[in-house]
């Protein structure tokens, strides 16, 4: 007896195939159906995204630990409670972060930083934290580099001149690394007053102190001043001089300046009338032959005033500044602790000075120490040593230098204030 229909509902027979489905085997068809699609649901949402090959090894390993479930296995209701099961637990799991993505870009996946840290919800993984740290030192160190201080440049001086003939500028760098060289030649010994027995360093310091007042009653030029000095020093470095012929010597040797600086030359009487007619027009020529004689006929020597012009180009020197240097140096060459210092040392130590006590700070540039070449740790010596003087220079026996600069055609820079808080400022330091 074959059996019927209605006690095996699930088949179905040739008759429901050609003439459609009954009611209720439609409804169980339609049972099914939902039934996978929530089980497909359940797949989506569970399965864990690949994370790019290129992640760190503790999360490799802990993968390894618990290797992923093949996307392609079939879903079963044994399947889906297992994934059921192993979510939780690696929820729980810090070093493992799963990360959903699109199933379009299973090679690789983007990560955003700001998002997981305004969130709050996950660790960012150690990559990602190593990237950061990278990029923070990279514009710490931006910034550090923003913050140095720019070096300053070394002005080219001579560039104004460069259309003046008389300015030399092609050679003028040549001139003075020469200058610098030979001036060592013309310098004398510091200690030579010690040949001299009749003579001695005050002496010498109020002859010049007196010179000093002749050269401008003459109104003769700076350059004849200096080489005066030159020559008085460098014959008593090599010939004995007595007392009372020491005022001719400096009679004689402004005049063998005056031949070679001047163009008007002062005559042999207007020297013997300044001396009080001390000496004789014989005796005066014949000191002429003799200190020439002595020096080789040199008077070819780079002095003070020679550096002093060129140094005060580099300073980008005024009015005011250019009268206290010449002040200042002026007061050096009465000195005789002085001669220890070359005049190259000396013009630099001076505009150092006269900076220092105009601005109350310290201005020596890169400029000035590339033209110059010196520095201020070499300068401060000689630059203390002026200040000492400028303290004095109005007290004493010998203001000659004092009277000249107090007068309005030199500026009266003797009336300026000496640089007393740099010595203070030594002495607190020391």
């Amino acid at each position: 007896m074959a059996g019927s229909d209605e006690n095996h509902p699930g088949v179905i027979g040739p008759a429901n195939v050609q003439g459609g489905l009954h009611a209720g085997v439609g409804k169980f068809t339609a049972a099914a159906g939902n039934s996978r699609r929530a089980l497909s649901n359940i797949n989506r949402n569970l399965i864990e995204a690949r994370v790019n090959k290129k992640g760190l090894s503790e999360k490799q390993s802990i993968c390894c630990r618990n290797p992923p479930i093949p996307v392609h296995r079939p879903i079963t209701r044994k399947f889906a409670a297992q994934l059921a099961n192993n979510q939780p637990e690696q929820e729980d799991k810090k070093s493992a972060i799963s990360i959903p993505i699109s199933s379009e870009s299973e090679d690789c996946s983007t990560i955003d930083a700001d998002h997981y840290k305004s969130t709050g919800d996950f660790s960012l993984p150690m990559f990602v934290q190593h990237t950061e740290a990278m990029l923070e030192e990279i514009d710490r160190m931006d910034e550090v580099q923003m913050e140095d201080v720019v070096e300053e440049p070394v002005v080219d001086i001579d560039s104004c001149d460069k259309n003046n003939p008389l300015a030399v500028v092609e050679y003028i760098d040549d001139l003075y690394n020469f200058y610098m060289k030979a001036e060592k030649s013309s310098c004398v010994s510091p200690s030579y007053m010690e040949q001299q027995c009749d003579i001695n360093e005050r002496m010498r310091g109020i002859l010049i102190d007196w010179l000093i007042e002749v050269h401008y009653k003459f109104e003769l030029m700076d350059e004849t001043l200096y080489l005066t000095v030159n020559v008085i020093d460098r014959f008593l470095a090599v010939h004995p001089v007595v007392r009372k012929k020491l005022q001719l010597v400096g009679v004689t040797a402004m005049l063998l300046a005056c031949k070679y600086e001047e163009v008007s030359v002062p005559v042999v009487e207007d020297l013997i009338l300044i001396s009080d007619k001390a000496y004789t027009r014989k005796e005066v020529l014949d000191m002429e032959k003799l200190m020439v004689t002595s020096l080789q006929f040199n008077l070819s020597v780079p002095t003070q005033y020679v550096f002093m012009r060129r140094f005060l180009k580099a300073a980008q020197s005024d009015k005011k500044l250019e009268l206290l240097s010449f002040f200042l140096i002026e007061l050096c060459l009465v000195e005789y602790d002085m001669l220890k210092f070359t005049p190259s040392l000396l013009a630099a130590a001076a505009i150092y000075t006269a900076q220092y006590t105009l601005s109350g700070s310290r201005q020596w540039s890169k400029t000035n120490e590339w033209y110059t070449s010196y520095s201020q740790d070499q300068l401060m010596e000689c630059s203390k040593l002026m200040i000492t003087f400028h303290q004095k220079a109005g007290t004493g026996k010998l203001t000659g230098v004092h009277r000249k600069y107090s007068t309005s055609k030199f500026g009266y820079a003797a009336k300026t204030q000496p640089a007393n808080f740099l010595l203070e400022k030594e002495r607190m330091m020391n």
